[in-house]
């Protein structure tokens, strides 16, 4: 079995495979580090490291720093880190710290496409992909049809817009792995009685992620109905306001109750479901604060 420098087996220490936060996998490296050796410090990682500051690594596991381009082949080194693991590990720090959601959303793809990856994060990895994909919550909905048909096929051409027969059937197994999908004794699907993927199944860093990608997606469905969707078959409302910063709290708190309420409407006509739509509330700003120009 591989060795830590100073003695201490790799498998003594946590695997990076197993996390999706770096702070977290940094944070269980350094207890059980600790562990194996009660003399091992802070200062002695900084030394491995080649960092000056023997409280660099409690501040980036406490989130009040980030680990920079600079020091992360040192840190890689004082973790112990090569090869795959290596990767793996610069790939968590993008996740967590790309300035860009299309930079975060790279370094997920890379992460989930390991094996080792897969095999231990399965559940998360649906679960990302329920969030992050317009398609996967509407077929959920759309299984609420009496005319549903469990069929690749025939789900792909009732959505709108229409996606591949391959995405409907890809949408239909994660649907069923995570639960939302349940398999009736006839051989047809329905809408399990549970809530759909939340925070507890994703770490806090992915979630955040796919619901970025989970409204930014909604909302380009929203435009596409715009230009061609009859206006018959779409509602847009919306107002432009001038108010003060204070007032935004309840505006968005009024827009929650609105949201409940428009569910509670929504759940008591569910028996005769017949078209999957799309419901946004939008609260945004137009323009900068009082604090002035950048």
């Amino acid at each position: 079995m591989p060795s830590y420098p100073g003695g201490v087996r790799t498998g003594q220490l946590p695997s990076v495979f197993d996390f999706v936060s770096y702070r977290a996998f940094m944070r269980s490296w350094y207890e059980a580090r600790k562990q194996v050796d009660r003399r091992f410090s802070h200062r002695m990682f900084a030394r491995r490291a080649g960092v000056s500051s023997p409280s660099l690594f409690n501040e980036i596991v406490q989130g009040k720093r980030n680990l920079t381009s600079q020091n992360l082949q040192g840190f890689q080194r004082a973790l112990g880190l090569s090869g795959a693991s290596a990767v793996f590990f610069a790939d968590l720090v993008a996740l967590d710290q790309a300035p860009t959601e299309a930079e975060r959303n790279a370094a997920w793809q890379r992460l989930s496409a390991r094996r080792r990856f897969r095999g231990a994060r399965s559940i998360e990895g649906a679960a990302f992909a329920y969030l992050s994909t317009w398609y996967f919550p509407a077929i959920r909905e759309l299984a609420l049809r009496p005319d549903f048909q469990p069929d690749p096929g025939w789900v792909a051409r009732t959505l709108q817009p229409r996606i591949r027969p391959a995405q409907a059937r890809e949408a239909l197994d994660t649907l069923l792995e995570l639960g939302l999908l349940v398999r009736r004794g006839d051989g047809g699907l329905s809408p399990a009685e549970t809530s759909v993927a939340t925070a507890h199944q994703v770490h806090d860093q992915v979630y955040g992620l796919a619901v970025h990608n989970y409204h930014r997606q909604m909302l380009e469905r929203t435009i596409d109905a715009v230009e061609h969707v009859p206006s018959s078959q779409r509602h847009l409302v919306g107002i432009t306001v001038a108010i003060p910063e204070s007032l935004v709290p309840r505006l968005k708190a009024e827009l929650d109750r609105m949201q409940e309420r428009l569910l509670n409407l929504c759940d008591a006509h569910v028996d005769g479901a017949e078209r999957v739509y799309q419901l946004e509330l939008c609260l945004v700003p137009l323009s900068r604060g009082t604090e002035g120009p950048p």
